[in-house]
């Protein structure tokens, strides 16, 4: 089962379930957003399938056209963006290791020591995955924004005046709400570009923070149930109407050194992560990237992300936006 968020002709927002050939969606009467029907949900003591299709109407509506129109939005939002935490791992695929490896070469050099990322990979795939009950090995963790930081499909990502680059990294992300008692949900998973600086962060690893721009997208699509154990697609980067750029990538557990579970739990054991009714999405990661590959990318471009068990394809352009030059604090 798959969801969307998206406007009307009307301007309406609407939550839709797609249509088996993908192409339609639909509608649920009486709410309005995912965040509305999660709650239910939980109010209800049911799942969220249960009340898609209780929810459902007969019609459906024009799926494929909409996306095509700007109004599909990300999967997910909270009324009050600070709400909606927006985190991410890395080092959690076979690939990821191997690329940001390629990243610490091109910059340090063939015979530059093991970096803590490889090492930190390495502890991944020796206890990642722990027993059911048990707790493994921690990974990588890093905080991103809040949801107005989240970008739906089609929406540019803004690539700041004083960034050295701006890339892809397409990913799976976990979507989750805090019931009232504080105890986290899985709503469901998306793709999503996570989108860095990887010249910066390939100078020293202490600035990932300060590569990851901030900005990021989701969508178009929310995967409702259990994530597939071996996921298969595509990245691409489009200029000028042409591929210029396209990888295959892996993902889901199979290809993970990190169980979800793990990473879940990494995650939640903050109780400040645990505050009743606040919504996260959590970056699982980058198996493939174009700047390891040694492409270079420039404003314009368009990233596109494409997986067949997450229905249509990410896709959002690149723009330049102009530095603000030096911001100033002044004293109360």
């Amino acid at each position: 089962m798959r969801l969307i968020q998206f406007r009307d002709e009307t301007g309406r927002r609407r939550v839709g379930w797609v249509t088996a050939d993908g192409n339609g969606a639909r509608p649920l009467a009486g709410v309005s957003s995912v965040y509305e029907l999660a709650q239910r949900a939980i109010a209800a003591g049911s799942k969220i399938a249960d009340q898609v299709r209780s929810l459902a109407e007969e019609a459906s509506v024009d799926y494929a056209r909409a996306l095509a129109e700007g109004r599909v939005l990300a999967p997910l939002d909270h009324p009050e963006p600070a709400r909606f935490l927006i985190t991410g791992t890395g080092l959690t695929h076979i690939g990821s290791a191997d690329a940001r490896n390629k990243m610490h070469t091109a910059t340090h050099g063939g015979n530059a020591p093991v970096s803590d990322s490889m090492k930190i990979f390495e502890m991944g795939l020796e206890g990642g995955k722990p027993a059911p009950g048990q707790i493994g090995v921690q990974p990588e963790w890093f905080f991103k924004g809040v949801g107005s930081c989240v970008l739906g499909p089609g929406e540019p990502l803004p690539l700041p005046g004083f960034a050295l680059a701006g890339a892809e990294e397409p990913e799976i992300v976990g979507l989750y709400i805090l019931d009232p008692q504080g105890r986290p949900w899985r709503i469901g998973f998306a793709l999503g570009n996570e989108f860095s600086d990887h010249v910066t962060e390939a100078q020293n690893y202490l600035y990932t923070q300060h590569s990851k721009l901030r900005a990021c997208s989701l969508g178009p699509e929310l995967l409702v149930g259990e994530l597939p154990q071996d996921v298969r697609g595509k990245s691409r980067i489009w200029r000028d109407g042409k591929i210029v750029w396209q990888e295959d990538f892996l993902s889901g557990e199979a290809n993970m050194s990190h169980s979800v579970a793990n990473l879940e739990h990494f995650h939640f054991r903050y109780s400040m992560f645990r505050r009743p009714g606040d919504l996260h999405a959590y970056f699982f990661g980058a198996a493939v990237m174009s700047y390891s590959a040694g492409f270079k990318t420039k404003p314009g471009d368009e990233f596109e992300i494409e997986a067949p068990a997450f229905g249509k394809a990410l896709r959002n352009r690149m723009e330049l936006v102009p530095d603000e030059g030096l911001v100033s604090v002044a004293a109360l």
